[in-house]
């Protein structure tokens, strides 16, 4: 397996509505999705566009949601997770598993619609690190 490439930055918030406002006012940001909800992960999200990569806002929707526990320790949110993307999230799976590196769950269907899974941050340095199936047809033409 070989290092994709970086999809997002995962940033967790007690308010994505805030969190909008602070990227278009102070970040200058100017493409910025609809939030929506992810109710099988317990969260609210929207991606913020960069020119090289998309900052993925997180929030809670509510006191189940593992957000909930970080946003605990660290009330006013922070960067909570990077994702890679992957050609195969099984081979990929297989090949952190067969590291010793401790898998959080199965695969299961993430923001953009692909295939997800996270390894635990004890084994990644310190960072929760979501691994991601590159989209169909993403990135064609780049």
């Amino acid at each position: 397996m070989k290092l994709g490439r970086l999809n997002h930055i995962g940033v967790a918030t007690p308010s994505i509505a805030d969190a909008i406002v602070h990227y278009r006012e102070v970040m200058g940001a100017t493409v910025i999705g609809d939030p929506f909800d992810l109710p099988a992960q317990g969260v609210k999200v929207c991606f913020v566009d960069t020119p090289n990569t998309q900052i993925e806002l997180i929030e809670p929707l509510g006191p189940a949601s593992p957000i909930h526990g970080f946003l605990a320790k660290n009330p006013a949110g922070g960067q909570h997770h990077l994702c890679y993307e992957v050609p195969d999230i099984h081979e990929a799976k297989a090949w952190f598993e067969a590291k010793g590196a401790k898998v959080l769950g199965e695969p299961r269907i993430g923001a953009h619609g692909t295939p997800i899974f996270f390894v635990h941050p004890k084994d990644m340095g310190g960072v929760l690190t979501e691994i991601m199936e590159t989209p169909k047809g993403a990135h064609d033409g780049l």
